[in-house]
Formats: C-alpha cells, structure tokens, sequence
C-alpha cells in the first residue's frame, strides 16, 4: 500500500502544481490550500509565508538536479569528453521522474527576475561555477567571455525544451518527439557540443586581443 503523503508533502505538491501552471504570482495561498485540502495554519505552520514556500518548493527539485549533476560530473574522471560534460549539465533536467516538474522548471527559467533571484543566486552559482571550469579545460582557446556566451545559449535551448516540450510535437507536424527523453539529450548535446567547438566570431576575437593587450 502506498504511504499517503504528509501534510507538509501535500503542500509541496499543490503548489508546485499551481506554480507550473499558473506561476508565482498569479497563485494565491488560498489556491494552494485548496488544491491540497489543508487549512491556512497548516501552511503557516510549515512555511510562515509565500514566498519560504515558493523557495521550498524550488529547492526540493534543483538540489535534486544539482546533486545529480555532480555524481555524473564526477563519474567522467580528469579528462572527459566535451559532448560527456553537456551530457551532466543537461540530462538530469529531462529525466523521467522529472517529468511532473517540467512546468514549474519551465515557468523559473522562462522568468529572468524570478530565476536570478530565487534559482541562480541561491542554488545554481556553484553548478555554474564547476561547469565553467571543466569547459574552460575542453577548450581553453575560448576567452572566458566567449564560453559564457555559449554556456548562456546552452542554458537556452535548455529553457526552450522545458517551456516547448509538450507543444513541440504539435508545432513540429509530428516530427519532434519528446517522449524518449534519452534522444532528446542526445540531439541537443550534439546541436551545442558543435557551437561550442565552432570558431569564435570576429567579434570575440577582437575582444579577446584588446583584452590581452590592457
């Protein structure tokens, strides 16, 4: 028999259902209360305010992503692959048991002050940190203005699946399947292993030069 879930756990889920859906601020905790069959105090007992619980909820799934970013980052030894690295940075986002949190994952990313204020500074800057160190090892001719840039693209299509995923086989005629998640990882590492290796543009180049000359 499965176990029923704990308050605390009924409230977790209910609002990061309402979350994905609606987004932060178009939930109210009366919207929350009542998607989990609770009362006011018990969310006040095990969260004091909104906003404990919106950072609640989002540390719940990120630490879990993170943590596996990590186990994978250091499954791959002193000198791994390119396509290897974007593999960690990317898979464990698009995993199965994930699949119930896309829409809140989608909504965080898809809202620039809500991600830099409640995802990037709280929980993503030491994963952004070791990912932009092992590149930087894979291709040290990239300035690190250059790599950022591409690791800021590499962020976006990843924003992109997880917003677009579900219209994508509509808007596709069919032709994008977002079911089997394993080739779906495979198409975007191989789409941005090839950026990052692509030369860097005129630009960068110049910029690089003037900063080797200051």
């Amino acid at each position: 028999m499965t176990p029923r879930p704990d308050t605390k756990s009924k409230i977790l889920d209910a609002a990061e259902k309402l979350f994905g859906a609606k987004g932060f601020e178009a939930t109210s905790l009366r919207d929350i209360t009542a998607e989990a069959q609770v009362n006011l105090a018990a969310v006040n007992y095990h969260f004091q305010s909104k906003d404990s619980l919106i950072d609640a909820v989002i540390a719940r799934r990120i630490e879990q992503v993170n943590r596996h970013r990590f186990e994978l980052l250091e499954g791959l030894g002193p000198q791994p692959a390119l396509e290897d690295v974007l593999t960690a940075f990317f898979a464990p986002v698009l995993e199965p048991e994930i699949e119930r949190v896309v829409p809140l994952l989608g909504r965080i990313m898809s809202e620039p002050n809500q991600f830099v204020e409640r995802v990037y500074n709280k929980h993503l800057q030491p994963v952004a940190r070791r990912f932009n160190e092992e590149l930087a090892k894979i291709l040290p001719d990239l300035s690190p203005a250059e790599r950022q840039w591409r690791l800021s693209f590499a962020v976006g299509v990843m924003t992109h699946l997880l917003s677009w995923s579900q219209v994508l086989p509509a808007i596709s005629g069919g032709l994008c399947d977002t079911s089997d998640r394993s080739a779906v990882v495979q198409r975007a590492v191989a789409f941005l292993a090839a950026g990052f290796r692509s030369p860097a543009p005129q630009s960068a180049l110049r910029e690089t030069a003037v900063e080797r000359q200051a």
